[in-house]
């Protein structure tokens, strides 16, 4: 039987009005070489004229030396004009041909150039601005043409190769007047503010673009426009508008949007599609984030404003004793200072660390002065449920006083972490939270409904001082679990809240110990069980890993360093476990086998790589979170380069990183591995000793008895 050649693929070439060819195709033999034949087999001329391409719906795009590995055994290509003459031919009808000869070929050219190899070729050849001078032209309304040429802008734009630096005022000025325009544009509207978008990330005429956009603008297409893919990409604008400004315009932003009306479009814009999820949790980030400057800014003996608010927190919370106190400060100005020794015992009594000079306690950052903000805040709103737990810890013994002062500071800080605000939005968060766009002061409401909840668990927890710190372990999962939920307001917050006590909290955690305890017995008996059911456990999880290979997971595509909006692809393993099979694919669908024009045999992989060993990792500019994410595939063939992933989340990570190990015959090596090893040996171990309870296993095996004198009593009746 004849050896089978690796370099060897069969596959079938279609042409306009003929037959199919069956061919051999040699992946060493030159694309140009191959396709001189085929064109000689068809009696065609010119065949430096023609390139072949893929046929898939997803996978248009012209076959190169460089793609040429992702031809496989029953791969069926299409005979095409090449990208050069194809890039020549649209050039030449969009210079001479008819108004709709013209919109007819630049809808092909914004499906052509999604391939960057026709993108390159159209581009070289200054297509891109014949493109631009179609937006610019004012005559151009509402029709395919002005259309396709945003689209097809777009698309050309997407493969990185043209600075943003190119585009004149005159563009900007376009694409401004459309979404300025929208009810009158609204099929340019989507490209247009993803043009802008680009503009203000990536050009020095962003300052165009602030100065021209006003947020009611955009605010008013959120309240006006139907299209998700408009909603979202107004709202993607407003916060590259938002990330590049300074500090004060950021507040003016940040101002504008908490108007009731906006953020009331921006909750009802948001549909249930992971970019637009995506787009409003950097939204709610980057509002958040103003509060950074307060949480590192330390009180200082010349803030009187800070001074003045650490007096009201004593008057409103003592009002009864507010003209004996007047009398024994005297003529004094300064409220919180080291001379105010009459007032100490009430500054004591709000559960301030430094009761003659409250402002030391405002000195660490975070939380800093925030923290004061927010108890004003708390004091001046909810003022009966201020001094209500004021007096109430005033009145209790030392021993069980929760104090409000160092807990509020505390909370403020925990609150800070949570909300992780001073920190960057993530690439791949959708950790949004409606309830943040449903208040004009959605932290400091935050603060106070987490402030008596904080009480009431100290309340239950009968804690003490020294419990400070297992009183915030409680309060944080409280919190956790909560904003888990996803609470549409305030309201549904602390609805939600109420239900996680310190007693459900206690029962929660009891469940997750009981589920995941690990066996502390050190008998040698135990010892041994693990040990001989330790392999089956392994291979219980490696089956687990497998099968979740096979099921596939939707990767975002990277793209220069950043995350593509709505841009996906699926990997998946064939139940056989031989073939990863991988394509592009839709945020919704989940593709089939078939539906994936790829794939790699498993047994060409030569190695995984994780993090910054990725070579996507060595060239991308990524932030700490997506490196943390990221695995390759190597192979053995040269033919293949390497696939690339970054994983969703760390579990998914864990998983896929598990699984190639495995299918590669290697040890799994992950946390994730460790901690389902444990829990199922765990509870396995537990199983077994069902009917040994009560029995007291002893931790070395009994002794062997001496052998007796002689055996005369085995023959005895």
């Amino acid at each position: 039987m004849p050896v089978k050649d690796a370099h060897i693929v069969k596959i079938a070439v279609e042409f306009e009005n003929h037959i199919a060819q069956l061919i051999n195709l040699d992946q060493r033999q030159p694309l140009t070489g191959k396709i001189q034949e085929i064109c000689n087999c068809w009696g065609i001329a010119d065949p430096e004229n023609y390139a072949l391409q893929f046929c898939e719906a997803n996978h248009l795009k012209y076959v190169t030396e460089k793609n040429r590995n992702e031809i496989k055994n029953g791969s069926v290509l299409r005979l095409q004009y090449s990208p050069s003459k194809t890039a020549n031919d649209i050039l030449e009808t969009l210079r001479a041909g008819s108004p709709c000869v013209k919109a007819e070929c630049l809808e092909k050219l914004a499906t052509l150039s999604v391939d960057v190899t026709f993108a390159l070729e159209f581009i070289k050849e200054q297509g891109l601005g014949i493109i631009i001078s179609m937006i610019e032209d004012p005559d151009e309304k509402e029709d395919k043409i002005l259309i396709y040429s945003l689209k097809s802008f777009v698309e050309l734009m997407e493969h990185g190769t043209v600075s943003w630096e190119i585009l004149q005022n005159s563009f900007v000025q376009r694409n401004i007047h459309i979404v300025r325009n929208f009810m009158n544009y609204p099929k340019c509207t989507e490209s247009a503010l993803s043009n802008l978008e680009n503009i203000v990330q990536n050009s020095s005429k962003h300052t165009l673009v602030e100065q021209e956009v006003t947020l009611q603008d955009l605010l008013k297409l959120l309240q006006d426009a139907k299209s998700s893919v408009i909603l979202q990409n107004a709202i993607a604008l407003i916060n590259a508008l938002f990330m590049k400004a300074d500090d004060g315009r950021k507040r003016q932003i940040a101002h504008t949007i908490s108007a009731k009306q906006y953020r009331l479009a921006l909750i009802n814009s948001c549909v249930a599609t992971t970019e637009m999820t995506h787009q409003l949790y950097v939204l709610q980030t980057l509002t958040l984030g103003l509060l950074e400057q307060r949480m590192r800014m330390k009180v200082t003996n010349q803030d009187q404003d800070a001074h003045e608010k650490i007096k009201e927190l004593r008057k409103i919370a003592f009002d009864d004793y507010s003209g004996i106190m007047s009398g024994m400060a005297g003529n004094s100005n300064n409220c919180s200072g080291s001379g105010n020794v009459n007032f100490a015992q009430y500054y004591k009594k709000l559960g301030f660390k430094c009761d003659m000079n409250p402002a030391q306690d405002f000195m660490e950052t975070p939380p800093g002065i925030l923290a004061l903000d927010c108890m004003i805040y708390f004091a001046r709103n909810f003022t009966q449920q201020y001094t209500k737990i004021v007096h109430e810890n005033s009145c209790r013994g030392d021993e069980h006083e929760c104090p409000f002062g160092r807990t509020s500071i505390e909370l403020v800080k925990l609150l800070c972490d949570i909300l992780r605000i001073g920190e960057p939005p993530s690439d791949q968060s959708v950790d949004f939270q409606p309830m943040f766009f449903n208040h004009d002061h959605p932290f400091e409401e935050f603060f106070c409904i987490c402030i008596i909840t904080l009480n009431r668990t100290w309340k239950d927890m009968r804690a003490t001082g020294e419990d400070f710190q297992k009183v915030f372990s409680v309060v944080r999962e409280q919190i956790t679990r909560t904003l888990k939920q996803k609470p549409d307001n305030f309201e549904d917050f602390r609805g939600k809240i109420a239900h996680f006590t310190y007693q459900t909290i206690t029962n929660l955690r009891q469940q997750e110990r009981t589920s995941k305890e690990e066996c502390d017995s050190t008998a040698s008996a135990i010892v041994k069980l693990k040990e001989k059911i330790s392999p089956h456990i392994l291979d219980l999880i490696k089956q687990q890993r497998l099968a979740f290979l096979v099921e596939g997971t939707r990767f975002s595509k990277y793209s220069r360093g950043a995350r593509s909006k709505d841009k996906f692809w699926y990997a998946r393993l064939s139940p056989n476990h031989k073939v990863i099979h991988y394509g592009d694919c839709d945020e919704k669908t989940i593709p089939t086998l078939e539906e994936l024009p790829n794939k790699v045999s498993v047994i060409d992989i030569k190695q995984l790589l994780e993090g910054k060993e990725c070579p996507h990792m060595k060239e991308m500019r990524t932030r700490k979170s997506a490196v943390n994410l990221a695995f390759s595939i190597t192979f053995e063939n040269m033919d293949h380069t390497t696939i690339d992933f970054v994983a969703p989340d760390e579990t998914v990570f864990n998983y896929w990183t598990d699984g190639i190990n495995a299918l590669l015959g290697q040890e799994m090596v992950s946390k994730q591995k460790k901690d389902d090893f444990d829990t199922l040996l765990s509870m396995e171990i537990k199983l077994r000793l069902l009917d040994t309870e009560g029995v007291d296993i002893s931790k070395d095996p009994p002794p062997v008895p001496e052998d007796p004198e002689n055996y005369d009593f085995c023959f005895e009746n």
